[in-house]
């Protein structure tokens, strides 16, 4: 059984990191999902452990963002009666409900920093210690984490634990933007209007070629969501019809599908690509002071992506 069909597309890109996925899935090694928001990180960790051999063991997720501070130590590793106001009763946490199985983070660049220590700890050793005990317990659970910020940026700005980024990032897997992979459009869509055409009992409309050219152009900050979110709606207010541009948000249809993609001619006596590259990574590199996110972004490439490049190229990655 396969199961990471759930992630749909057949890009390059998304084919390698599948390839990934499913060898660190077999394993219990600590992953970090990276990408922007709405690339499908959760679907994708969801995959990790449905491959996984702890497939039949719980499977347990937490918004780190979704919490405030002085909640999520006690929801991660649980308290003590009387520990705080309100406490009660004893009360296990997410780690200890997770035991034997795997404990999805998402968002874990909006952790406490006052947290980080403890769940280093966890991720060293296995032990937990409760809030208001003294006594640790030890579990045995998988950890799988997704952010959607640089966590190297936020170590630099002393929002984020080095030595716990070290080890969260043991499998790294970037989920490419969707602007980066524009020929998985059409394969997402089909998806898409299957998934609403069983959910509402509709016919679902149909995209002319038109209407693709420019979902194509567009530069999609919402990523898989916003497309998934696209297609409901024009299933609910025009099932059955064939969508043209017209019928499509004003940021996509106002662009000009039919413009060059780039303003760059190739010229006449050819040229060096690798020599290009390198220039173009250079230009990048002195416009943004080295910033090597900023610079991917310039460039519409990950950073990982730019990293190889650069090391290619001779550039210095330190």
């Amino acid at each position: 059984m396969n199961h990471f069909n759930s992630i749909i597309g057949q890009s390059p890109a998304l084919d390698s990191l599948i390839r990934s996925a499913k060898i660190a899935a077999a394993t219990d090694v600590t992953i970090l999902l990276k990408g922007e928001t709405g690339t499908g990180k959760e679907v994708l960790a969801s995959a990790i452990q449905q491959a996984s051999p702890r497939a039949s063991q719980p499977y347990i997720t937490l918004n780190c963002a979704a919490l405030p501070e002085s909640l999520i130590e006690s929801e991660l590793f649980g308290h003590r009666k009387g520990a705080f106001t309100g406490a009660s009763a004893n009360a296990q946490g997410l780690l200890q409900a997770a035991d034997g199985g795997t404990l999805f983070l998402d968002e874990i660049n909006s952790l406490p920093v006052s947290i980080q220590a403890k769940l280093l700890r966890f991720l060293d050793s296995g032990e937990c210690l409760a809030v208001g005990d003294t006594k640790p317990y030890k579990v045995n659970v998988r950890i799988i984490a997704a952010t959607n910020a640089d966590l190297t940026e936020q170590i630099a700005a002393g929002g984020f634990r080095q030595d716990l980024y070290f080890r969260l990032n043991v499998v790294p897997l970037e989920l490419p933007p969707l602007s980066q992979r524009t020929e998985d459009i059409e394969h997402l869509i089909k998806h898409f209007l299957g998934l609403f055409e069983k959910t509402y009992d509709i016919t679902p409309p149909q995209f002319s070629k038109l209407a693709i050219r420019a979902l194509k152009a567009y530069h999609w900050p919402g990523n898989v969501r916003e497309l998934r979110n696209l297609c409901e709606r024009l299933c609910i207010l025009l099932a059955g019809r064939t969508i043209e541009p017209e019928n499509l948000p004003l940021e996509i249809s106002q662009i000009r599908s039919s413009q060059k993609p780039t303003g760059f001619t190739l010229p006449e006596t050819g040229l060096q690509l690798d020599s290009l590259e390198a220039d173009l990574i250079h230009q990048a590199l002195n416009r943004t002071n080295g910033n090597r996110s900023k610079s991917a972004r310039l460039l519409g490439l990950s950073r990982d992506t730019l990293l190889y490049r650069m090391q290619k190229h001779g550039f210095s990655t330190h």
